[in-house]
């Protein structure tokens, strides 16, 4: 899937500076996996709610792969491959 693909099904994009998170609102489960994983990234009570520079990239990508709905989704830097 590219980006381009990701924002015409309504995925916004959260710029970090080794990673990019994707989120879509429609997909969301609301199960609050991201949130438990790491609240310093996200952060529902924030403007903006995701912040890719808040923690590491390794554990930004091991919280992203707990989303069940499949509403988060990132892509690194180095990479055009958007996961998961």
């Amino acid at each position: 899937m590219t980006e381009e693909t990701l924002l015409a099904k309504n995925y916004k994009k959260y710029e970090g500076e080794n990673i990019d998170i994707y989120f879509n609102l429609e997909v969301c489960e609301h199960s609050g996996k991201c949130v438990k994983g790491d609240n310093e990234v996200f952060d529902t009570e924030r403007k903006p709610w995701i912040m890719p520079l808040a923690s590491h990239t390794e554990r930004i990508q091991e919280v992203i792969k707990t989303c069940p709905s499949g509403a988060l989704k990132y892509k690194l830097k180095d990479s055009d491959e958007i996961l998961p």
